[in-house]
């Protein structure tokens, strides 16, 4: 995915772009039928008067205010509720929720459109036919709010609940991960040492690597007649004193700055390319519920069934025969094994130490993920590491019994 290309996915996510959308087209479906009017080759016979448009169009606006109103009222609250009953980082994916935005953008759409007609209707501009098409467009108005009305009101069982929030991180960072096991390296090549004599490439800002440009990279590499070695992924925390890349020749302070170009820093990671990041954030939904103020173990529970599913799909995926390389100018690393395994089990091993379910849980997760190509000395090292845990905070010996049987020991246990 290019710079801009990112830039405008990012963009079409915002609730103001789809409102500011909606609103421009309902205002110029308003005022179309002034302009039409002349081009309809016939006479319409049926007679609408200004009156009972104008009757209906009051109608439209005034409820599309109220309901517009209600429906920012209640995103609000779910934006609070995902904010403190699971982490602050998701609530980002709860803010763009396609479903939520389109009810909005329609309800005020709906409003705009409403006063748009009746402010072309007081002013004359509408001649017979053209009441006739503002009537025809303003049923069809409606029948559209209908629709997202319901869609709306199904919605509202969901939005800001801890489940249907897990299950919006869940999809995320499947979706970063399915574009890791789609394109390794994101498409590059592996990496290689760096050697002694290497030219490295600084950031001028601070912040962390939302979006990395591979295609420029590419592009810039292949211009020079050298390789592009990247040392940063998405989800890195860059500063002046932190190398972006490495190449093997000198490049000037132009090429330079083109190659800092293809990087976008931000104040806060990203679930596009930084699949870390999604298991963070699951991993902290699941340390708020096990805290004591929350006391919820069931959460714990399911975020460890959703974080497994997803490192299995992982190493599904690391088995394939990997694709050719179509940037192969651009060198960059892999995920780690480590790090995931790290940024999802460490937090939950000790947030739930104390209770026997969630180390049962724990347990088993790790025992299915052992027999997967590549986790098996990380699952050895987290299921040990969580019964340490356990192994203190456990007043019962007989529960530090059942979390000693499921512990990953050598031989290697079935899954």
């Amino acid at each position: 995915m290019s710079r801009w290309q990112w830039l405008w996915r990012r963009l079409t996510r915002r609730l103001w772009f789809r409102a500011a959308l909606f609103t421009l087209l309902a205002v110029a479906t308003a005022l179309v039928a002034a302009v039409a009017e002349p081009f309809i080759p016939y006479k319409i016979t049926v007679r609408i008067g200004a009156k009972a448009v104008d009757n209906i169009l009051g109608i439209l606006a005034s409820s599309m205010l109220a309901v517009t109103t209600f429906s920012l009222t209640t995103m609000v609250s779910a934006y609070s509720a995902a904010t403190s009953n699971t982490t602050p980082r998701a609530t980002r994916l709860v803010i763009e929720d396609r479903t939520a935005q389109n009810a909005i953008a329609t309800f005020l759409g709906s409003f705009l459109f409403s006063v748009a007609g009746i402010v072309a209707l007081s002013t004359g501009i509408y001649g017979e036919n053209g009441r006739v098409i503002l009537f025809v467009v303003t049923i069809l108005v409606i029948a559209g709010i209908v629709v997202t009305l319901l869609r709306w009101i199904e919605r509202l069982s969901g939005l800001g609940r801890v489940e249907e929030t897990v299950a919006r991180v869940k999809e995320a960072t499947h979706q970063a991960m399915q574009q890791w096991m789609e394109r390794p390296h994101l498409g590059a090549r592996p990496p290689v040492p760096q050697p002694a004599s290497a030219h490295q490439v600084f950031p001028e800002e601070r912040g962390y690597l939302q979006h990395v440009d591979l295609g420029r990279l590419s592009a810039l590499g292949e211009e020079m007649g050298q390789a592009v070695h990247l040392l940063a992924l998405p989800g890195t925390y860059l500063h002046p004193h932190r190398p972006l890349l490495w190449m093997e020749s000198p490049c000037g302070t132009d090429v330079a700055k083109r190659l800092r170009a293809a990087f976008i820093l931000g104040s806060n990671r990203s679930y596009d390319q930084d699949p870390r990041f999604g298991l963070i954030v699951l991993s902290e939904i699941a340390s708020r519920a096990l805290s004591p103020a929350v006391n919820d173990p069931g959460t714990a529970i399911g975020v460890l069934a959703a974080g497994g599913h997803l490192l299995a799909e992982w190493a599904e995926g690391q088995a394939r025969v990997p694709p050719e390389a179509p940037l192969p100018h651009v060198h960059a690393p892999g995920l780690s094994v480590e790090d995931m395994f790290d940024d999802f089990f460490r937090p939950i091993a000790r947030d739930g130490a104390g209770m026997l379910e969630v180390g049962i849980r724990l347990q088993k997760t790790l025992r299915m993920l052992a027999p997967l190509g590549g986790f098996r000395f990380a699952a050895r090292r987290h299921s040990q590491t969580a019964l340490e845990h356990s192994e203190k905070a456990l007043g019962i010996a007989s529960e530090r019994q059942i979390l000693r049987e499921l512990a990953l020991t050598e031989p290697w246990p079935a899954a």
